[in-house]
């Protein structure tokens, strides 16, 4: 019998907005233990070092890095699951519903880019990924708490957006924030990932054995020198979107949603936002942000580049008949909507961490992408509510 007692879309609605109360609560936490007597003891246990492994099989490791590519595989995972499911079934199985999400997220990836460069580009050009990202629990998150002020249509289009969002980060983290390629270890990589196509063949189930050969494709990517997360990305692409059983109505996405989900939702990702948003606040921190070109390109790459960048391609498609205007929706909420994809938090902090090399640049980044995924809310909230009231007027 099916788990699911909702659509697939809502559970993964209600998931990922429930989530984001807890990424918010996690996140304010890790920012004020960073700043109290207890603070020697958070950063001693985050950098905490470790070995796995002997010899050539071995990986060293701190606790941040572990939850940062370890645990956030899980995630990634999921996030592969929720795409996979979407380009099948869902709302970007055909090109028609996928056209305007998709022109929409080129635009809220190029305006950010291009203003993070025109800003910052000549000082660290390397964070220009940083403001490109959405976080789906958050942005989702905020428009379900505007209830009936936000059409259905404008969370379908925002969810869209964010998946085809996230594969536009997975696809950066691969290709611009991957260290130097080790061949021999990618030849392995591949070998596991053509493995896992055989074994589908054979039409083996058992999650046990995917679980597995899943750690062994982390370990192989992580010596490749590809961001080791990807592991789950790609089992998340790769998972049959076909019933779990014969005749039944539950597929296997939805069986494994049902479990990795919560996990990700409710352990993972808060623990990700405890871990990663632990930045020492003082007047020192706080004026070498609010002078860091760094920190305004992000800030202005996510408040202004993403809802800029979304309204113009919409507008323009729209325009050129390519493709349609959500229904119900105004060039006004649109540009709403596009303020709530300027919530970057979790994908921006994580692209954050790997973009910069240096702890002081970390600091700035993960200070500006929390202020400008504030003033990126506060924005679509007070603009929902203004055409909200305008249109009862009418």
């Amino acid at each position: 019998m099916k788990r699911f007692s909702k659509p697939p879309l809502r559970e993964f609605l209600d998931r990922e907005s429930s989530g984001g109360v807890l990424i918010l609560f996690f996140a304010f936490l890790g920012l004020i233990v960073a700043n109290t007597p207890f603070s020697k003891q958070y950063f001693s246990f985050l950098n905490f070092d470790f070995v796995l492994g002997q010899g050539i099989f071995s990986i060293e490791l701190t606790t941040q890095k572990f939850i940062n590519y370890a645990l956030m595989t899980i995630f990634f995972f999921v996030v592969g699951l929720e795409i996979k499911r979407e380009l099948t079934s869902g709302h970007l199985a055909s090109m028609k519903k996928a056209l305007m999400p998709f022109i929409a997220a080129l635009g809220g990836i190029a305006f950010p880019a291009i203003i993070y460069l025109s800003i910052a580009g000549g000082v660290a050009a390397a964070g220009w990924g940083v403001p490109v990202a959405t976080d789906i629990a958050l942005a989702v998150g905020l428009l379900s708490m505007m209830g009936s002020r936000v059409p259905e249509s404008l969370r379908i289009f925002l969810l869209a957006l964010a998946v085809i969002d996230d594969i536009g980060a997975i696809l950066i983290i691969a290709l611009v924030y991957s260290d130097g390629i080790i061949i021999n270890w990618l030849i392995s990589a591949a070998a596991v990932v053509a493995f896992i196509f055989l074994i589908k063949k054979l039409n083996v189930r058992s999650t046990t054995v995917y679980i597995l050969i899943g750690v062994i494709l982390w370990f192989t990517l992580y010596k490749t020198g590809v961001h080791p997360t990807l592991a789950g990305v790609i089992l998340g692409l790769m998972t049959p979107n076909t019933p779990k059983v014969v005749g039944g109505s539950e597929s296997v996405i939805e069986w494994l949603e049902d479990r990795f989900h919560p996990a990700s939702s409710f352990f993972v990702v808060p623990l990700f936002a405890f871990a990663n948003t632990g930045v020492e606040i003082n007047l020192d921190t706080l004026n070498l942000a609010s002078s860091s070109l760094v920190a305004w390109g992000i800030f202005f790459g996510l408040v202004v580049g993403k809802p800029l960048g979304i309204l113009f391609s919409t507008i323009v498609a729209g325009r050129l008949k390519i493709a349609d205007i959500p229904d119900g929706a105004s060039k006004s909420m649109v540009a709403a909507t596009g303020s709530a994809a300027g919530i970057g938090f979790t994908v921006a902090i994580f692209i954050a961490q790997i973009a910069f090399d240096d702890q002081q640049t970390q600091d700035i980044a993960v200070i500006a992408v929390i202020v400008a995924s504030v003033v990126s809310a506060m924005i679509s909230w007070v603009m929902f509510r203004i055409f909200a009231t305008l249109s009862k007027k009418k």
